[in-house]
């Protein structure tokens, strides 16, 4: 019997696998399968989601036959089966269903999953081809052990959480040619996803959010569960569904970087101590550009960023000994004039004028940092007095501030207005402001 661990690429659903069964009286009937997953060496799941005829067949003897068909060579092998069990529920259930929700996107859940249906493997023998081709050998998999060792070391040095997300990204583009990637954290609402760190894209997009089960990243997310994609030819609706996730820029939106016509994809979440801190998101426009290997490998990756993170976050509060000289002097801007900056405590949202900046925790912290600007002239902040500060309302603020910091330093660089805040040493920030700030708050 071939092993399953050498057909990896047949079990990737670029090709539809075919499954075959028969009755009690020995009738065949022959049926599409979305996904064929495997379980270990001699386990393979099958995805129940319409396979009424089938699941009656199986029922009557526990016996299937199925095709799989490797998407880079064409080569093709059969498995004969036999029925063991069905999961609705559990890691694999959850495996098997977060990747279907990225076919279902627009389907009005056709696609949903039933199922995971178990079945032992008694063999697995390639299908000689009619007419082979001297050309249709798969290229040799790269050793991904010495980049993501490499990687890891990177991130060890990493002096701050800052530091830490460029270097992730640098070295995924440097290391492992991944050029187009994101980092995005949970927000306070615990219902969308928020960008913090972009690479490879025209522009930024810092401050973009994705709701919870909207796309490969938002169900990525919501179900905890790595999502890869190697072929979204399968499933051009859903790659138009991710154009129009996060809308046109407007009023209280931000346009979500994305590659035009993107091929591979994959969606990685961070867990750290059982919290989702937060999610990687790599996409190419190569067919394969993430296969099974790089999903190890980024795993990883992703594993010591999210305990990197928490650490970095816990390091920030820690006091330190001196005082340590401002980057740029105290005084105010005398140049610019007056502007507005429009508060809606609904949700968080600041505007700068009729632009939206940022929502939520960022916007109240930027809201309070201004407060105190107009009040004192106050410019330098520590961590530790905004956590302090009851007004702001923030709950669980301390496993949060630093990237939400981040997140807002970032957003104000990006979008160029007379607000920045500069990072200084661990546990401090300073606010600079040209001009003369006005706040207008919104009840409505």
């Amino acid at each position: 019997m071939i092993p399953l661990a050498q057909l990896r690429d047949s079990f990737e659903g670029v090709i539809p696998s075919v499954i075959a069964t028969t009755d009690a009286d020995g009738w065949p009937n022959v049926s599409y399968l979305s996904h064929v997953h495997i379980v270990d060496d001699t386990h393979v799941a099958l995805s129940n989601q319409f396979l009424s005829k089938t699941a009656v067949n199986v029922a009557a003897n526990g016996l299937a036959t199925v095709m799989v068909v490797d998407g880079l060579t064409g080569a093709q092998h059969i498995l004969d089966l036999t029925f063991e069990r069905s999961e609705t529920e559990g890691p694999l259930f959850e495996r098997l269903s977060a990747h279907l929700s990225i076919l279902e996107q627009s389907m009005a859940g056709i696609m949903r999953l039933k199922a995971a249906d178990i079945y032992r493997v008694r063999d697995c023998r390639a299908v000689p081809a009619a007419y082979p081709l001297e050309t249709a050998t798969a290229p040799k998999a790269p050793d991904l052990m010495e980049p993501a060792a490499q990687l890891s070391r990177m991130l060890a040095e990493a002096g701050d959480t800052e530091s830490l997300l460029d270097t992730t990204l640098d070295g995924l583009a440097r290391l492992f040619g991944i050029r187009h990637a994101m980092v995005l954290v949970p927000d306070d609402s615990g219902k969308r996803m928020i960008t913090i760190a972009t690479t490879g894209y025209e522009r930024f997009g810092i401050g973009a959010e994705v709701e919870f089960g909207d796309g490969i990243i938002g169900i990525a997310a919501a179900m905890r569960q790595t999502v890869r994609i190697t072929d979204l030819s399968r499933g051009r609706r859903y790659v138009e569904a991710v154009r129009s996730m996060a809308g046109m820029e407007g009023p209280g939106s931000i346009l979500l970087p994305s590659l035009a016509l993107p091929f591979s994809q994959i969606a990685l979440p961070m867990i750290a101590q059982g919290r989702l801190v937060g999610l990687l998101f790599a996409e190419s426009e190569a067919r394969f550009a993430f296969r099974h290997r790089d999903e190890q490998a980024l795993s990883l990756i992703g594993a010591q960023l999210a305990q990197a993170l928490r650490l970095a976050e816990q390091d920030r509060d820690r006091p330190h000994a001196g005082e340590i000289a401002p980057l740029h002097p105290p005084e105010r801007a005398a140049t610019a004039g007056l502007f507005h900056l429009r508060f809606h405590p609904r949700d968080g949202s600041l505007f700068l004028g009729d632009d939206y900046l940022i929502r939520g925790v960022p916007g109240r912290l930027l809201k309070h940092l201004i407060d105190e600007y107009l009040k004192s002239g106050k410019q330098e902040f520590r961590n530790r007095e905004i956590r302090r500060e009851a007004s702001l309302m923030l709950p669980d603020i301390k496993d949060n501030l630093e990237t939400r910091l981040i997140l807002l330093r970032r957003r104000l660089a990006e979008k160029g207005g007379p607000i920045r805040l500069i990072s200084m040493e661990r546990g401090r920030l300073r606010l600079e402001v040209d001009g003369q700030p006005e706040i207008v708050i919104i009840e409505a």
